[in-house]
């Protein structure tokens, strides 16, 4: 076990609506959803045609760069769209489910497994976009040993999931998984456990246990290894995330690609907060069917947390990755004279320019509202109170912005990707998009250095 992170700047902001430890099985879904911009950093080039019947687990896309590289069906069905945006870029591959085959693979007896065996059963069975690779939150790359392989199961954003109940009936499963991506690292796999309970986290066997405590984002795997064993200039670490594990797991027990997804559908709006089982690629309504939502008022549908999900129509579907999908009510009210310290302020609050302060036990109501417009991106010394890394945020955005490339090396752009922003985006008074710009300066990075 290591000697673990005690992170101190940072903010943990209570929101209502946490998810009850219920957990219910999503509605049928009629249709599932691909989409591209779920990996970043990837060109997809297309394996299938509109009105093309695929089986389960078969191939979809895959990336351009690297055809070993394939994402797959999560259901059996009818290819019903090809859905396409400016410069018919792919926005969604839409699917509709039957009850047709699914693909199964011959997986060797686990004695027999090695590092290209395991890698190769990963890649042809589309389970290889589970696996994340730093720097910058790309897809890995088969052809590396990475450093080190983290799994965070401690989860500190707002209304983040329990992964301790979320996967309490998957021990086994994740312990197979835990012993597959040991094949594919010279180094146990770090496995970041909450420090005052792991549950059955902490008798995982073959992990480097990991305890972390502190405030968002602590729970952000970037803050993890910067913390835990910092990367070093042409290294590379890989990520995956709890669930996932789990279905590299089954994969390898089943043969058959796993796209087991559990979701914490939570926040202000949702009227029976709660876990419910579905699909990777769900349509949204098959959850909230579940849960229900105040449908008196307009919400906003958020693929994940408040500080880095992404909006999503009602009729949308669920992204690849997530865990949490959060349902509050939309901004579109102005509120008088906004501007004045304690004048019908009530939001959250990082200083004590409202009343917030005094009811952070009963958890906040917020909403989608800005409280104001961008503003000069001034020195204020904000983004170092909540940025725990040993990196000067305000410096390395600036950097981004210029495009200078130099500068955003030394400034420590290989450390972080744009959810680590998340927080400076809430308590930054100029309401500047730090998260869009670290992304814009990751896109340089990838384009001009690789």
């Amino acid at each position: 076990m290591s000697a673990g992170i005690r992170i101190h700047r940072g903010a943990s902001i209570n929101l209502k609506g946490q998810a009850e430890k219920i957990l219910s099985d999503a509605s049928p879904s009629k249709t599932f959803a691909l989409k591209p911009d779920n990996f970043f950093g990837t060109l997809p080039s297309l394996m299938v045609k509109e009105g093309e019947k695929i089986a389960e687990g078969a191939p979809v896309f895959h990336v351009k760069k690297d055809p070993r590289i394939v994402f797959v069906s999560p259901v059996s069905g009818l290819v019903k769209e090809v859905r396409r945006g400016a410069k018919r870029k792919i926005l969604k591959i839409i699917i509709e489910k039957d009850e047709g085959e699914k693909l199964s693979h011959k997986i060797p007896a686990f004695k027999s497994l090695d590092k290209k065996s395991v890698t190769d059963i990963l890649l042809k069975t589309g389970a290889w976009p589970f696996i994340k690779q730093r720097p910058y939150g790309v897809m890995a790359d088969p052809d590396v040993i990475p450093k080190s392989i983290y799994i965070s199961t401690y989860a500190s954003a707002p209304l983040d999931v329990d992964f301790e109940f979320l996967l309490k009936n998957h021990k086994e499963d994740f312990q197979k998984g835990i012993d597959v991506l040991n094949f594919l690292v010279d180094d146990p796999v770090s496995l970041s456990v909450d420090a005052t309970f792991s549950g059955f986290f902490q008798n995982i066997k073959g992990v480097d246990l990991l305890p972390i405590k502190g405030p968002h984002p602590a729970g952000n795997v970037s803050v993890q290894i910067h913390k835990n064993n910092p990367l070093n200039m042409g290294e590379k670490v890989w990520e995956v995330r709890p669930e996932d594990v789990v279905n590299i797991g089954k994969l390898f027990s089943s043969g058959q690609f796993s796209a087991q997804r559990t979701v914490a559908v939570a926040g202000e709006s949702v009227l029976q907060p709660q876990y419910v089982k579905t699909t990777i690629g769900a349509q949204i309504s098959s959850i909230t069917d579940i849960s229900g939502f105040d449908n008196t008022q307009q919400n906003r549908f958020i693929n994940g947390d408040v500080l880095t999900g992404k909006a999503e129509a009602s009729d949308g579907h669920l992204d690849f990755y997530n865990n949490l999908f959060t349902i509050i009510p939309e901004g579109n009210h102005y509120r008088m004279f906004g501007w004045l310290p304690f004048m019908d302020n009530k939001i959250p609050s990082l200083s004590k320019t409202s009343l917030s302060w005094l009811m952070g036990n009963q958890g906040y109501s917020v909403d989608t509202n800005m409280n104001g417009e961008e503003r000069a991106f001034v020195v204020t010394g904000e983004m170092e109170k909540v940025f725990p890394m040993d990196i000067y945020p305000m410096q390395l955005l600036k950097a981004c912005m210029a495009g200078d490339i130099e500068k955003m090396e030394a400034l420590g752009i290989y450390e972080v990707i744009p959810e680590d922003f998340g927080l400076i985006d809430y308590a930054n008074t100029s309401k500047i998009e730090a998260q869009e710009i670290i992304r814009e300066g990751i896109e340089l990075m990838i384009k001009e250095v690789g």
